[in-house]
Formats: C-alpha cells, structure tokens, sequence
C-alpha cells in the first residue's frame, strides 16, 4: 500500500488529538472523585452549598490542571529548539570534519601520485 507524503503526519497529529482528549477526559474524572471526596467530609452542609463547593473544587484543580499542562508543554517546545539547535552545530560540524578528511585524503593521494612520476 502507497501512502501518500504527509499522511502520516496527518494520523499522528490526530492520534496526539485524540490522545489529549483522553488525558484531559481523565484529568477531569479525577478532579470531580476529588471535589466529592473533599465535600463528602462536610455532613453539616445543604446539597446547593456541597455542589457549589464542588463545582469550585473542580474549576480549580482543572486551571491548576492546566496551567500546570501549558506550562509543560512550554518548556517542550524549548526543549525542542535546544535540541534541534544542537543536532543543527552537530550536523554542520560533522560535515566540516568529513570534508577536511577528504580533502586531506585527496592531498596525500595527490602528492603520492606525483612523486610516483
């Protein structure tokens, strides 16, 4: 089977889609067993004050959630630069060395030739 270029680019960016949706669907399950786990120690409130507690307790673990993801994903990013910078140094010296190597190697057998005359 043929692919065409790009195609599996395509399907790993929506595999990293669906991927981000599943984490956060998880982040949010854990947030809401979290807020019901924090009102349920609270027997002397009235159910409007335990759903409002949770709904708060929900918002704020999901912004700490993220701000916690854009901030990793922030540094990611940076990360990605260093490292493409350094493969890029990398990369241009090892072609450098390569060429000084044969240009050496095409010194030597230049002057072995002509004092073989």
């Amino acid at each position: 089977m043929t692919r065409v270029p790009g195609q599996e680019a395509e399907g790993a960016e929506l595999g990293n889609e669906v991927e981000g949706y599943l984490l956060w669907q998880a982040t949010i399950a854990v947030a809401e067993q979290r807020a019901r786990e924090f009102v349920d120690h609270m027997d002397w409130l009235t159910t409007a004050q335990r759903e409002e507690i949770e709904q708060l307790h929900i918002s704020d673990s999901l912004r700490r959630a993220r701000q916690d993801l854009e901030r990793i994903a922030a540094r990611c990013r940076s990360l990605r630069g260093e490292y493409e910078e350094r493969y890029r140094v990398l990369r241009l010296r090892c072609v450098g060395y390569t060429l000084g190597a044969a240009a050496g190697l095409t010194s030597v057998a230049a002057a072995a030739l002509s004092l073989s005359r």
